[in-house]
């Protein structure tokens, strides 16, 4: 099955009264196409983003352009959405740009006064720029989530509890993103196409392009016998447990909770026990500092915990 964007489909902002644009089983395997997450159209020249060709399906005001929603069958809150990443292929082009919004992050670091534009060029796992530095693609989404219960459009920028704009770079092919089920149908969106960043995303873009990517949707009652309080994900690094809020020491207090609590799960361990074991094995990386709340997430590495 095959979902494009376009009229019906497109939408940059999360809503629960959303329609959604395909119903499916769960177990549906759904070749997803994105724009980039400014609704370019194509390439572009220059520096001025508000020059840049967009589709037109944007509106002022809007946020990261989304493909969806997709509705699941049966699927209900307290349920477990899983999000198997079978491929992400990203497009031609990208864009990485710096200095263009006035953050306390650009003002601290002084790059204000002299912004910059990346335009890369995207071809066989590696991206060029206009001024001919290359780095490999490890594309990935960026945004993938569920709309907030409450009624009314929600931004697309803050991620929260239940996904969106996580900017995990852990979120390759042969991941799983387990999110909390918040609204009946569970109303999947997905957008922001990565074809690279690093962790911290620290200029407020990775190499922003469209993408194509080929997810299957599937419910669970429960995670190994949790209820899942914040996005975890089982990536080919390991198992990935994602905290947001205002600040790092909160997120990285909610990102060691679910890890502490899957570790319990998976191997029958004490919290202490598992705390012990997670200061030997697991990493904690800032995920994202720059969409209005903080991103952490704590990293299991599977290979590690050899029994």
């Amino acid at each position: 099955m095959r979902l494009d964007p376009g009229p019906g489909t497109l939408h940059g902002w999360f809503d629960p009264g959303l329609r959604p644009a395909v119903t499916v089983d769960p177990g549906t395997t759904l070749t997803v196409g994105c724009l980039d997450p400014g609704w370019s159209t194509g390439p572009f020249d220059g520096g001025d983003l508000a020059a840049r060709p967009r589709h037109p399906s944007w509106e002022p005001g809007t946020g990261h352009a989304l493909t969806g929603p997709v509705a699941v069958r049966g699927a209900r809150p307290g349920q477990v959405l899983a999000v198997r990443v079978d491929d992400v292929v990203p497009g031609a082009f990208g864009t990485t740009y710096c200095g263009l919004r006035d953050t306390p992050l650009n003002r601290r670091l002084g790059v204000l006064e002299d912004p910059v534009v990346l335009r890369w060029t995207i071809a066989d796992g590696v991206a060029t720029t206009q001024h001919g530095h290359r780095v490999a693609t490890t594309p990935f989404l960026g945004v993938v989530g569920v709309p907030p219960a409450e009624p009314g459009r929600h931004s697309t920028v803050p991620p929260r509890w239940h996904g969106g704009n996580l900017d995990c770079r852990e979120l390759v092919a042969g991941s799983v993103l387990y999110l909390p089920v918040t609204v009946p149908g569970a109303l999947l969106s997905v957008g922001d196409g990565h074809a690279a960043q690093g962790d911290g995303e620290v200029s407020g873009t990775a190499i922003e392009c469209p993408v194509e990517a080929t997810l299957t949707v599937d419910l669970l009652d429960d995670l190994h016998g949790l209820q899942l309080r914040t996005p975890v994900a089982r990536t080919p690094a390991g198992w990935v447990a994602m905290g947001v809020a205002d600040d790092l020491d909160t997120a990285t207090g909610h990102a060691l909770d679910a890890v502490l609590d899957l570790m319990g799960a998976l191997h029958g361990v004490s919290r202490s026990e598992a705390l012990a074991l997670a200061s030997v094995l697991v990493d904690l990386r800032v995920t994202q500092v720059v969409n209005q709340v903080v991103g952490v997430h704590a990293l299991l590495p599977v290979a590690r915990l050899l029994a």
